[in-house]
């Protein structure tokens, strides 16, 4: 990767709530993807840190009836640490607008590094205002967060996979 680092603005950039997106992705069953996502979040690019909060209980899925479980002690446990955290360490953007986010992410209590990797655009938005857009991926092991709950499948297997993907698009406007 060829980084060009003067593509990232040292500004304050914050978060459109309207055009940005927080979710994951897990396999079940062994067979499907399940998706879901963070309904209240914060972002904000500052000083080429960017950082971001969701609100654990703001968790969406297409099964409204699994929301008392994944903010149960076995999941997120939203009354003891209510949100999860990222503040990124390093921003390296490519010639070709790839990126990779290296930073901390914060869930249960549980601090660990990991690795984003998508695209990176800039630009001057429909109000005039600069923005600044990322679509990031990265994959974490939930039982190192201490989601470790599990069911074996009658036919083998485990109903919940242990890789959790973490879907990121943001578009932040210049403050």
């Amino acid at each position: 990767m060829t980084t060009t680092a003067q593509h990232l603005p040292t500004e304050i950039y914050k978060l459109d709530p309207v055009h940005s997106n927080f979710g994951f992705a897990v396999r079940f069953n062994g067979v499907s993807i399940f998706r879901g996502q963070f309904e209240q979040v914060e972002a904000k690019l500052e000083d080429g840190v960017l950082t971001g909060t969701a609100q654990a209980e703001s968790i969406k899925t297409a099964i409204p009836q699994l929301q008392a479980q994944l903010l149960a002690p076995e999941f997120f446990d939203v009354e003891r640490t209510p949100t999860v955290d990222f503040r990124s360490t390093d921003i390296r953007i490519a010639d070709d607008r790839s990126v990779e986010v290296d930073g901390e992410l914060e869930i249960r209590g549980v601090a660990n590094p990991v690795m984003a990797q998508g695209s990176f655009s800039s630009g001057v938005g429909m109000t005039g205002s600069e923005v600044v857009g990322f679509e990031l991926e990265a994959r974490i092991d939930r039982r190192d967060y201490g989601f470790d709950w599990q069911q074996p499948l009658p036919s083998g297997g485990e109903a919940l996979g242990w890789e959790v993907s973490l879907e990121v698009h943001l578009q932040l406007a210049k403050a």
